[in-house]
C-alpha cells in the first residue's frame, strides 16, 4: 500500500539531519501493552512508512528486546528511515551501572537485534538523576561516536530539571520527554532550552496512554500484563508513563473538557497530536499504534492546520484547573 508521503519534516541541528514531525513509538510492539502479533507489528511498521514516517522509536527492553529485532526485520525490508533506540533500564537502576564497558555491551545487543553496524541515536533511557552530571557518561558516549558504534546520542528523562541538565552537554543531541495536553510542564523551559542548543525535542507519551484518544470510559479494562493496569501506582515503573501520572477518573474528566474543542472532521487523538506539533520547539511527536490503521490515522495530525488560539487557550484551561495541581511539580 503507497500512501501519499507529505509529511512535514523538521530538521534537528545536533543530528545534521530531518525527521518526519509524527513518528512512531515501537514500545507496544515489544511488552506492556498487551499482546501484539509479529505480522500485526510489522503491518504498524509499514503502514507507518507508508504514511510518511520516517523517525522509529524503540529501546532495548521492550519485550527485552523483542521491538528491536522485530524494527531491524522492518529496517531490512525498508531501509530509508530512521531509527533511534535506548539503553540502560535492563539493569539494576544505580548511577554506578552506567559505564563504558556496559555501554559498549548494550550497544552491541542493540547493534545485533537491529541488523546494524552503527546506530541512528541511542539515548540513555531515564537513568538515575545523577547520571545526566557525569562527565565520564558523556566522554563514554562521545567515544562511541567517535568508534562509529553510534551517529549520535540522546537522553530520555522523566523530569524538567534533567532535561535541562542534559541540555548543558553539547554533544547532545535530543532530549524525549513527557509532552501532552496533560502535561505542559516542558513548555516552560525544556523546549525553549533545546531550540537555543539546536537539540531535537522527541515528545513521547503524546496520548497519556491511550486517554487521549477519547475511547476510554469508567468501564474500560485493561489486560494483566497492560502497564495501565498493572503500574497506575508507579508498582512498576515512573507512574508518570502511566496515564502521564494522572489519575485515571481525572484524565476522564480532562478528555470531555478537551472533547469539546475539538474542530469538525478531527478525531480527539489527531487534535491531542496537533496541539503538541503546534509547540514551537517539537520536533517529532511518537504515538504508539496497534494496527497500521491507527499509526495512519496518527499521521493525518501532520496536515491539519494549527489550532486556533481559542482551543490553545481551551487545552492551558483544562490542564490549570484539574491538571496543574497533580502533576506540575512532580516532574
Amino acid at each position: 500500500m503507497c500512501l501519499d508521503r507529505d509529511m512535514e519534516n523538521r530538521k534537528i541541528a545536533r543530528l545534521g539531519r530531518e525527521v518526519s514531525v509524527v513518528g512512531l513509538g515501537c514500545w507496544q510492539l515489544g511488552a506492556d501493552w498487551g499482546e501484539v502479533d509479529e505480522n500485526d507489528a510489522l503491518a504498524v511498521l509499514h503502514g507507518a512508512a507508508d504514511a510518511g514516517v520516517t523517525f522509529f522509536d524503540t529501546a532495548d527492553v521492550y519485550g527485552d528486546g523483542r521491538s528491536e529485532r522485530l524494527v531491524g526485520r522492518f529496517l531490512a525490508e525498508r531501509g530509508d528511515v530512521f531509527v533511534a533506540t535506548k539503553m540502560g533500564r535492563r539493569v539494576e537502576q544505580v548511577p554506578e551501572n552506567y559505564v563504558a564497558a556496559n555501554f559498549r555491551e548494550w550497544n552491541d545487543r542493540s547493534r545485533r537485534n537491529l541488523g546494524v553496524d552503527t546506530l541512528d541515536l541511542v539515548q540513555l533511557h531515564c537513568p538515575p538523576t545523577p547520571v545526566y552530571s557525569s562527565d565520564a557518561v558523556y566522554d563514554a558516549l562521545d567515544a562511541m561516536v567517535g568508534e562509529g558504534r553510534i551517529k549520535a546520542y540522546g537522553v530520555s528523562v522523566e523530569t524538567c530539571e534533567e532535561a535541562l541538565t542534559a541540555l548543558t552537554r553539547p554533544n547532545v543531541a535530543s532530549v524525549q520527554i513527557i509532552l501532552n495536553c496533560l502535561r505542559l510542564k516542558p513548555l516552560e523551559r525544556v523546549l525553549p532550552a533545546a531550540a537555543e542548543a539546536g537539540a531535537g525535542i522527541i515528545a513521547r507519551v503524546p496520548l497519556a496512554s491511550g486517554l487521549l484518544s477519547g475511547r476510554y470510559s469508567p468501564q474500560t479494562t485493561f489486560a494483566e500484563n497492560d502497564h495501565r493496569n498493572y503500574n497506575r501506582n508507579g508498582d512498576a515503573f515512573d507512574v508518570g508513563e502511566t496515564f502521564s501520572g494522572v489519575p485515571y477518573e481525572v484524565g476522564l474528566e480532562a478528555v470531555e473538557r478537551l472533547r469539546g474543542l475539538v474542530p469538525a472532521g478531527q478525531t480527539l487523538a489527531q487534535f491531542a497530536l496537533r496541539w503538541i506539533i503546534d509547540q514551537p520547539g517539537v520536533s517529532t511527536v511518537i504515538p504508539g499504534a496497534r494496527n497500521a490503521g491507527q499509526a495512519q490515522a496518527n499521521t493525518a495530525a501532520a496536515a491539519l492546520p494549527p489550532l486556533s488560539p481559542e482551543a490553545l487557550a481551551g487545552v492551558r484551561e483544562t490542564y490549570d484547573e484539574l491538571i496543574r495541581p497533580l502533576v506540575h511539580d512532580r516532574w
